[in-house]
């Protein structure tokens, strides 16, 4: 996790323009851990959604779990992915019975959690597995957005 640490402190110093950018940053940092600490290629498309599942299973078992660094990075990824995929935008606002904004992907009218989607797979286990969940999503917004 020594490499975690060192990510960590990079992009935590770093100062983002916007919400969008530092998620973008926080998914390629997420997409080069994955390579280089967990042998996985994350390449921001749906096939990785499972070696991302992967990873959180792994990273989950870590008595050195930094629970709010794990979930903003690895969600970050599994919001990139969604965001390309159907052309959404990330904004924040409020989870559903929360009281505080957290980052969303806005997709066609429906916003999406990812980085909750990742903190209840860290927490609650196989059964928020992250296969399931991307086939859901696929099914609810059906055809990916034409990408010129």
């Amino acid at each position: 996790m020594a490499d975690h640490a060192a990510l960590r402190k990079r992009l935590e110093s770093t100062s983002f323009p916007d919400l969008e950018a530092m998620m973008q940053s926080y998914a390629r940092a997420a997409a080069d851990l994955a390579f280089s600490q967990f042998q996985r290629k994350l390449d921001f498309s749906a096939e990785s959604i499972d070696g991302l599942d992967e990873i959180l299973v792994m990273v989950g078992e870590s008595p050195e779990l930094d629970m709010d660094f794990e979930v903003r990075l690895w969600g970050s990824y599994l919001g990139e992915v969604l965001r390309r995929r159907y052309a959404g935008s990330w904004e924040m606002t409020v989870y559903p019975g929360g009281a505080t904004a957290v980052p969303a992907v806005e997709v066609r009218g429906s916003r999406l959690f990812p980085l909750m989607k990742v903190y209840r797979r860290l927490t609650a286990g196989e059964e928020e597995d992250l296969h399931s969940f991307f086939a859901m999503v696929m099914e609810r917004l059906g055809r990916p957005a034409q990408v010129n």
